[in-house]
């Protein structure tokens, strides 16, 4: 390949690199906080994934890495929690434990441990979906269904993680 077509496909590489980005941070900034929570729990499952695969590959750097992200959302989760409700103690006592299990899989470079913390995470991510579900149907909550469906709560927090 000639120097002048490698420079053109690196820009042309960096260019939908470029308009994956900002399709990515317009998804972001027009979601809601429900569908933010959502991502959010997509990406420590994408990045938990991605650890494992890590861990398996031999690749301990890469598994770190994964973990750490994985950590930073589920930390978000535990430092948005709303105490003034009663079950925020149990969140707080889950978000706990997956964090202590998330520094064992990375000291130890267990998938095993660390496959516990996803299924965790999917069960939590499928029954966030089940609320969002419930409670876009329920008509006679407005108050429920405007928070559901508008803001941008957890925005920043989404990006920080590098979801």
């Amino acid at each position: 390949m000639s120097k002048g077509a490698h420079i053109k496909e690196r820009r042309n590489r960096m260019l939908k690199q470029n308009g994956y980005a900002q399709y990515q941070s317009a998804k972001i900034m027009t979601a809601s906080p429900a569908e933010l929570t959502l991502m959010l729990y997509d990406g420590a499952i994408k990045f938990g994934n991605i650890a494992v695969l890590g861990m398996e590959n031999n690749d301990p750097a890469k598994a770190h890495e994964n973990i750490v992200k994985v950590e930073k959302i589920i930390q978000n989760f535990r430092d948005t929690l709303d105490r003034k409700y009663a079950v925020s103690k149990d969140f707080e006592n889950v978000y706990v434990y997956l964090l202590r299990r998330c520094h064992e899989a990375n000291i130890n470079k267990d998938p095993e441990i660390m496959e516990e913390v996803l299924r965790h995470l999917r069960s939590m991510r499928d029954n966030w979906k089940e609320v969002m579900k419930k409670v876009a149907g329920d008509k006679s909550n407005p108050v429920a269904q405007a928070r559901v469906a508008g803001g941008q709560g957890n925005a920043a927090a989404y990006k920080r993680t590098g979801t």
